[in-house]
């Protein structure tokens, strides 16, 4: 088949992009290295839209949570990465997290299915001269590539390290120690393992993060940032004792049933949890949410067993440490996503500087669509900065400052100000009025 654009790179960007563009009737060749006998140090098969890190796509609420906001204007557009993560939803309270098999098998799935769509497993190792190309490498693109990339943009690329975290077998973790509760007690459903600690506990742990054996940096690697959204757990705890206790071990509102007293029937308040979230639809393996590390291995199953319910642990996979890669996108790109200094060629998802799952698979969407406009020879409109997709754009594209340009998750710091609504009813606010101004956008689209 004779394609009539080229997309490099089949994570959630490249998924998502050409699925947009083929099922309008474009002819696309998706190029992905997994599948060569080659693969990035944090991916662990070769499918498609593979989740490296977490297994949640993080909050669903489109009333009052930018990133929900963003999930239901993903939907509105016929979005491949929210269609499969519909199929592959499992418990997670008011968070969409998914079944990353079944997930990525959806996704493979439908891009399959498309006729005008081929899929080869092939490396690119420089950026074709030919176009139109969307260059959808992600954070792990590889080296001759990104090599490539530099030296198309006469810059070098930015860089910051992402962490992973582990996962636990759920048949391993102890039930007489651990309860079920939602996210820090809120909400009717009760999708989450907490292992309670004391004050004791609790302060014996930390100094174990602090202690723990790392993995070493390359000399190369030294002065590389790390993104403040998937800081590993360990340097947050380098930050302050009680810092932990402020994020992803915070205790408020969970009562633990097993401390039960004649005086406090109902339970009592642990120091600090460790929770855990289910990561498949079999509820076989749960991830430790906020656990990032880049703890090496060995210490990793020491120090993870201490944890009061995980004695036992076995895990499914141990948390990780790998460096990504993104482009200075504020100078380089124009409002499009297209190279300024070679037009045929767009760049979609982390590689541009967003953050996270939905964001990369947003920008996707967006490139697919422009590209899509390109090729029928109608004039791009993009979407309204007051939408969600609209101040990811205008963030990537030139509102963020070049000079201290790093990776940003969707938040409502994004959007133009509300500052005639009071903040309590801020959040609604933006939502509505995102709700509102996408629809006549929508209908230029052709969704």
């Amino acid at each position: 088949m004779t394609h009539q654009i080229h997309i490099i790179g089949g994570g959630l960007a490249g998924s998502e992009a050409a699925w947009q563009l083929a099922r309008r009737g474009f002819r696309v060749r998706l190029s992905e290295m997994r599948g060569t006998g080659e693969r990035s140090p944090a991916h662990q098969g070769d499918g498609l839209a593979e989740l490296v890190c977490s297994n949640s796509f993080r909050s669903d609420d489109s009333e009052k949570n930018a990133v929900g906001l963003l999930h239901h204007e993903m939907r509105l557009c016929d979005s491949l990465i929210m269609g499969a993560a519909a199929k592959a939803q499992v418990p997670a309270g008011s968070a969409l997290a998914v079944d990353r098999d079944v997930f990525s098998a959806e996704v493979e799935a439908r891009l399959t299915g498309l006729p005008n769509l081929e899929i080869v497993r092939e490396r690119i190792d420089a950026i074709p001269e030919g176009g139109p190309v969307i260059v959808a490498t992600g954070p792990l693109t590889a080296e001759a590539l990104a090599g490539s990339i530099g030296r198309a943009t006469g810059a070098d690329s930015l860089a910051f390290f992402d962490a992973i975290a582990p996962i636990v077998y759920r048949d391993t973790i102890d039930m007489d120690v651990c309860w079920m509760a939602s996210r820090w007690d809120k909400g009717e459903t009760r999708d989450y393992i907490n292992c309670p600690m004391t004050k004791e506990q609790y302060l014996a742990f930390h100094a174990g993060l602090i202690a723990g054996e790392k993995t070493a940096f390359k000399e190369w690697e030294a002065d590389t940032p790390y993104f403040d959204g998937c800081m590993p757990i360990e340097v947050m705890a380098e930050r302050g004792v009680e810092t932990l206790r402020f994020g992803p071990m915070k205790p408020v509102g969970l009562d633990n049933p097993h401390w039960a007293t004649p005086e406090h029937p109902n339970g009592r308040w642990p120091y600090a949890v460790v929770q855990l979230r289910q990561d498949n639809k079999l509820g076989t393996i749960w991830n430790m949410v906020g656990f990032q590390t880049k703890l090496k291995h060995a210490e990793q199953v020491r120090l993870f067993r201490t944890i009061p319910g995980l004695e036992n642990a076995e895990f499914a996979r141990l948390g990780g440490l790998h460096r990504n890669t993104f482009i200075n996108s504020p100078v380089l790109l124009d409002r499009t996503l297209r190279l300024k200094s070679a037009p045929h060629v767009r760049f979609a998802g982390q590689i541009t500087g967003c953050e996270g799952y939905v964001e990369s698979a947003a920008v996707g969407l967006l490139s697919g669509l422009m590209a899509a406009s390109e090729l029928a020879g109608h004039d791009w409109q993009a979407p309204p900065r007051t939408t969600a997709l609209g101040a990811l754009l205008s963030h990537i594209t030139g509102d963020a400052d070049a000079e201290t340009y790093q990776p940003m998750n969707v938040n409502f710091g994004l959007f133009p100000p509300l500052h005639d609504v009071k903040k309590k009813q801020r959040k609604e606010a933006y939502t509505a009025r995102a709700k509102e101004d996408i629809a006549p956008w929508l209908g230029g689209i052709a969704v």
